[in-house]
């Protein structure tokens, strides 16, 4: 296809007041697109939105579990900038810490599904009727957890992983109006969801450094994905995987998977963690009693 510039469209942003959202939110004014910032913290939108310059963006409030505010969103934007182009399905939480499936309490579990998969449904939606009127483009934030193996972080995989078919399906159903849609994968991302992972907590952190092989293991600048991002919309691409370098895992999946899933389970050092973390949770409970 033609490359798609971005001077001039619509795009909305929801999380947009976050590491990724914010330095996507940079990338994109800086081609000429104007800006619907969405997210929780109105503060921090509104913060963002002087910093790019209030002429060409718009600050929005939005809970994305909120199917009317973010029908309201749309029509605030529609009404500001006249259409609506593109979206950046972008807004996504982490439990607050590692934790099986056993031991996960389930209002977290359920919460991490509620924004990062039926969110994005609810976002999609609703800005569906604007992006086929303008042939836009839809875009998602999933993650490299799409496909990875998500021990201790099941909720935020299971909810990655359905939300990367939801966009297929939807760039085929796209195709006859014109429209198209992507993923996105980022591998570990310098933000405040990975800190844990980080050195904010000592047992998450010592899980990635086992769990994954020292190439896979670092944090890249949300700035990076960005310059991924922007280029990846201009070109109306499918799948965007920054760092690269997870682009082979993604690709040969069908065989990297099965050989993961082994490895961990055969991996003394992962396992012993593993245990750690049950553990841990279980003296942490209450005891039921009244």
């Amino acid at each position: 296809m033609p490359p798609y510039s971005l001077a001039g469209k619509t795009v909305l942003i929801t999380g947009a007041a976050g590491g990724i959202g914010a330095a996507c939110a940079r990338s994109l004014r800086a081609r000429g697109a104007n800006l619907v910032l969405a997210g929780r913290n109105a503060a921090s939108v509104a913060t963002l939105a002087r910093e790019l310059g209030e002429e060409g963006t718009l600050s929005l409030s939005v809970d994305v579990t909120d199917r009317a505010a973010l029908d309201d969103a749309v029509a605030r934007t529609v009404d500001r900038f006249g259409r609506l182009d593109v979206v950046f399905a972008n807004a996504g939480i982490a439990p607050v810490r590692p934790a099986t499936v056993a031991t996960v309490d389930p209002v977290s579990f359920e919460r991490v599904i509620e924004v990062n998969l039926l969110g994005v449904w609810r976002t999609v939606r609703a800005v569906l009727p604007q992006v086929i009127a303008h042939r836009g483009h839809v875009l998602v934030n999933a993650s490299v957890y799409a496909y990875i193996n998500g021990a201790v972080n099941c909720a935020y995989a299971a909810s990655k992983a359905a939300v990367e078919q939801m966009t297929r399906a939807l760039r085929v159903e796209l195709s006859p109006h014109g429209a198209t849609a992507g993923v996105l994968y980022p591998g570990w991302v310098e933000t405040g969801m990975t800190r844990l992972a980080f050195g904010g907590d000592d047992l998450a952190t010592r899980m990635r450094v086992v769990g994954f092989p020292r190439p896979f293991a670092a944090a890249i600048p949300a700035e990076a994905v960005a310059r991924r991002v922007v280029k990846g919309i201009e070109r109306r691409t499918a799948s965007i995987t920054v760092p690269r370098r997870w682009q082979p895992v993604g690709i040969l999946r069908g065989m990297v998977n099965p050989l993961c899933d082994r490895l961990l389970i055969r991996d003394s050092r992962f396992q012993l963690l593993l245990r750690a973390l049950e553990n841990g949770a279980s003296e942490a409970a209450p005891s039921g009693d009244p």
